[in-house]
């Protein structure tokens, strides 16, 4: 459990903000299109309630008319009629559950689509604050805490009321005074309710941050285990993820000791109430002024009064989940850190004349803190222009801008004279293919993994993509060929491999503007010589912008330009730039000064 993770949870002020009321209010729009199955479900719970009363009335009937007389036809006929009722409440029961289980899922996957839709639409920076094991805990744990709510315990609570003030009536309706002597203890049964949500309600809430934090933890361990392995951290991650379980093993012991202590109190208070009843039943007995059935159905009524306060109290823990999911759920829904997109935005169909910063300034946090400082250069249609520099100078930034990943605080950058943020992000990022250093492959083929649209692309420019990076010739090795199934981040294929799968998807689509992002620094010499003839091809077609570690790969570029801590410093052809004998003529020959050069040639 990383602490930066705690308090990133503890501290998220939206979350806090958010009373359950309004957290809760937020989901009656997904409830309102299922109402009429809802209402047909809280008829089936009346229903079945109300049935489920009457066999304790029969069993009075039983005891007091058919064994009394020895009447053994009316008992039987009377057992038959308890056995009947007992199987239309199961059934009804059934139904409503089937029927209203099948609506919680509809309910769920409607606000999981909602959730992820939302995801999707936040901007970059939301997600360089928020784990991935956090987001993962929003759109599966907290909705299945909300599913649980609505499916079981909702349920459950209306069926308890409804069960309460059958069971009230029918005690009142057979022996008032008996029932006023029982309803005595109903104070004592509140007060411990009271005590037992007020002590527990933190800590339940606790104990649901800190399962967050454990899974976020694990999520992020495992993903970095060859990492941990190989740096031999082991041991730092076991202490860590025993401490964070051992901070949710406090609030858990204190959580379940006092639902032990609640539940042995609650099961004295009905030991008690079934001893005033005999007492009282027995002494009113000789005077005629109650029945042994009575008895009998006041017993039988008692052990079902406290079915209500047992389920109340072992869904406590499922009313905290739900609450505290609901207001993480609907806090994340609320948040609009989000790039502000155009009422009216300008049709833009192709790059026609060229890509501008024009005295571009910018900051991750928005503050004094630039890293990018007065930024200008053009990239005209057709044009390959080069980024250059060491590591950290602002290269990457340059083309998150580009694509409007974010916003500059000063500045602006258009393609074609026309202001990207005043084109929709669909629009301008279509325009785009980027190849990144880090290479993410999907779950899939191969060939949905270079596709990579919804629409499908057809397999012959599949095909013609990997051919013309010569991925083609690693994929028919494979048995199955393009329907090869990538495992997790595409460990089944070496980097070199994934890399030209990378390229093959940005060909693919067939963009205005190629971008590489130091896109062969993980490739090797050979496989590097491979695939420059035919990047060379295909970029003498298309508007490129380069950023290489390696400069054999911008030695062609039609302009290069150094980036030095967020500012170029030099701008110019290879051949330019080493005359002014600058800062990239000094990087050249570091790099180059064993011959590198002419081998790469």
């Amino acid at each position: 459990m990383t602490s930066e993770f705690y308090e990133n949870e503890k501290m998220n002020s939206s979350e806090q903000n958010l009373s359950s009321k309004e957290a809760f209010s937020k989901l009656l729009p997904l409830l309102r299109k299922h109402k009429n199955g809802l209402l047909f479900c809280l008829l089936l719970l009346t229903g079945a309630t109300v049935l489920s009363l009457y066999w304790p009335i029969l069993m009075k009937k039983a005891v007091d008319t058919d064994i009394a007389n020895k009447d053994f036809s009316g008992l039987l006929i009377t057992v038959l009629i308890i056995a009947v009722v007992q199987g239309v409440t199961l059934l009804l029961q059934y139904i409503q559950t089937v029927r209203l289980e099948t609506i919680g899922q509809n309910i769920m996957v409607d606000l999981k689509q909602k959730l992820f839709n939302h995801i999707l639409s936040l901007n970059i920076s939301f997600f360089d604050s928020n784990p991935v094991g956090r987001l993962m805990a929003r759109v599966e744990s907290d909705t299945e805490a909300l599913r649980l709510l609505f499916t079981r315990t909702a349920v459950m609570l209306v069926g308890d009321v409804i069960l309460i003030a059958g069971i009230f009536g029918v005690m009142l309706y057979h022996s008032w005074q008996l029932t006023l002597i029982l309803t005595m203890i109903v104070p004592i049964h509140i007060v411990l309710i009271y005590l037992f949500q007020k002590y527990t309600t933190n800590r339940f809430l606790e104990v649901r941050k800190k399962m967050a934090e454990i899974t976020a933890s694990l999520t992020e361990f495992l993903h970095g285990m060859s990492i941990i392995q190989i740096f031999h951290r082991g041991s730092y991650v076991k202490g860590k993820m025993n401490e964070a379980n051992r901070l949710k093993f406090e609030d858990d012991m204190y959580v379940n000791i006092c639902v032990v202590l609640f539940f042995n109190t609650i099961f004295f208070l009905e030991s008690v109430m079934i001893a005033l009843v005999l007492f009282f039943g027995a002494v009113w007995l000789k005077s005629g002024l109650i029945t042994v059935g009575t008895i009998s159905m006041f017993i039988i009524l008692i052990w079902r009064s406290f079915e209500p306060i047992h389920r109340a109290s072992e869904q406590l823990a499922n009313i905290q989940k739900a609450i505290a999911g609901g207001k993480r759920i609907f806090a994340l829904l609320t948040n609009n850190d989000k790039l502000i997109e155009s009422e009216r935005p300008v049709a833009w169909n192709k790059l026609a004349s060229g890509i501008r910063f024009e005295n571009v300034w910018f900051s991750y946090n928005g503050d004094d803190n630039y890293v990018l400082r007065d930024v200008s250069f053009d990239v005209p249609v057709g044009g390959k222009v080069a980024l250059a520099g060491v590591t950290g100078g602002g290269k990457s930034t340059i083309i998150s801008l580009m694509l409007r990943l974010y916003d500059p605080q000063k500045g602006r950058i258009t393609v074609d004279g026309i202001d990207i943020k005043n084109i929709s992000l669909a629009e301008l990022r279509k325009r785009f293919a980027l190849v990144l250093q880090d290479i993410y492959l999907f779950p899939g083929d191969i060939k949905s993994n270079i596709a990579l649209d919804s629409d499908g692309e057809s397999d012959s420019r599949v095909l013609v993509a990997a051919q013309t990076v010569d991925a083609d010739a690693f994929i028919q090795r494979l048995p199955q060929k393009y329907d090869t199934e990538v495992s997790e981040k595409g460990a089944n294929f070496s980097r070199g491999e994934r890399q030209l799968l990378s390229f093959a998807r940005a060909l693919a689509v067939d963009p205005d503007v190629l971008i590489l992002d130091e896109a062969t620094s993980s490739v090797d010499p050979q496989t590097e010589r491979t695939i420059q003839a035919s990047l060379k091809k295909l970029m003498a077609k298309r508007t490129s912008l380069v950023i290489a570690h390696r400069l054999t790969t911008i030695l062609d570029a039609d302009e290069i330009l150094v980036v030095k801590r967020g500012e170029i410093i030099e701008r110019g052809t290879h051949t330019d730039l080493l005359l002014q004998n600058g800062y990239y003529s000094k990087l050249f020959h570091l790099q180059f000064k064993n011959g590198v050069i002419a081998n790469a040639g």
